[in-house]
């Protein structure tokens, strides 16, 4: 089961957070575990995403630990004020301030792409806050104003308003030109971020600030914050992900404290696609990082 929270983010935006209580915990374990001294979780989706994306993580997480998934400025059911700031500060901040506003610190972060880079870079500005980091599918290096373009023709080309969930998984799922062959978890996974309009299915999010909170990061590296992370730190990828082995060996080498893990027959929603493989690699971590080892 999920709450929902108010927390206050940067500059006053309104941001919905959940926390989840436990179930589904070892055999014989309490529901409701994860409300004891183990210590907190944050967990930070992508662009694009929200925080019911984390609901299978959730699950065996707050058996252990209390655990909070966030939905961050401008998707879900956050505020998505116009003509407000989309930039990297304020997604950390945002953060920082439902930890504090939360009390969950030392908090573990767990991130998914551009949620990962949230995570350390507060991680790396506020170390006093953040025991551990696992840094899922997301690259350190810039992206490049050519994937910023072939973004922003992408969003434009999809064919809202969508008819019925359905369609929003076969378009996503199969039809997407940009497929290389089908990922049916890729269809769940937006069908969970449209909602039912007047006209059909559209997404939660509004795209223009899709694209600029994806300004905010795809034209700068981000090795230096990487090295400044004092916690232990896993570097999650999907094996047919976007962030490749050589990239993530390299941040891992760069990490102080940096460890690895792939996931085989995953790709970029590698919690998503996988997400018995994707627990089998973030668990014993997470678990060590609590114990303190």
């Amino acid at each position: 089961m999920a709450q929902r929270i108010e927390v206050s983010g940067s500059g006053g935006v309104r941001l919905a957070a959940w926390e989840f209580t436990g179930r589904g915990g070892p055999a014989g374990e309490p529901e409701g575990a994860g409300s004891g001294g183990a210590g907190g979780v944050l967990l930070l989706h992508g662009l694009m995403g929200r925080a019911a994306h984390w609901a299978e993580t959730a699950r065996w997480l707050s058996a252990r630990y209390r655990t909070v998934a966030l939905d961050q400025r401008g998707h879900g059911r956050s505020e998505k004020p116009v003509g407000g700031l989309y930039v990297r500060e304020a997604y950390v901040a945002d953060a920082q301030a439902a930890i504090e506003q939360l009390g969950l610190a030392p908090v573990i972060l767990v991130g998914h792409a551009m949620g990962a880079l949230t995570a350390w870079q507060l991680a790396a500005r506020r170390p006093d806050l953040v025991r551990a980091l696992v840094i899922c599918d997301m690259r350190a290096s810039a992206l490049g104003a050519a994937t910023q373009r072939r973004w922003g023709e992408w969003l434009g080309s999809w064919p809202v308003p969508f008819a019925t969930l359905a369609e929003v998984r076969k378009w996503f799922g199969q039809d997407d030109p940009t497929l290389e062959r089908p990922a049916p978890a890729r269809g769940d996974f937006y069908a969970e971020v449209m909602a039912e309009r007047a006209d059909g299915w559209r997404p939660l999010f509004f795209r223009r600030q899709i694209l600029l909170a994806r300004e905010s990061y795809a034209h700068d590296a981000h090795w230096e914050e990487l090295a400044q992370v004092e916690c232990p730190a896993l570097v999650v990828r999907g094996l047919d992900g976007e962030l490749g082995r050589a990239e993530a060996q390299e941040m891992v080498r760069v990490l102080p404290r940096g460890r690895y893990a792939e996931v085989p027959d995953a790709g970029h929603f590698v919690h998503y696609d996988q997400p018995g493989a994707w627990r089998r690699v973030a668990e014993p971590f997470l678990e060590a990082a609590a114990a303190g080892v």
